[in-house]
């Protein structure tokens, strides 16, 4: 797995007692709270586009849109 080349900060509000439970949970298996996020992230992403996560290969915003059945299609302008 590749590291990316450009971060952007994503600020959450999420349960006290599910936080705490969440970094004990982190710092068992050695990782970050961010790694751990960022591997749900991806893992989501690649759940919902049904294909591995490529950076590069991701259109710019605008580019494509999604039929109701989940396919990615060009936009007619």
């Amino acid at each position: 797995m590749s590291l990316e080349t450009r971060t952007a900060r994503l600020t959450i509000l999420i349960d006290p007692r599910k936080k705490a439970v969440f970094e004990r949970l982190c710092a068992e298996e050695d990782a970050t709270p961010s790694q751990v996020v960022r591997r749900l992230i991806r893992a989501y992403i690649e759940e919902k586009q049904g294909q591995p996560w490529r950076p590069e290969a991701e259109p710019r915003a605008g580019t494509f849109h999604r039929t109701p059945q989940g396919r990615r299609t060009s936009k007619q302008r």
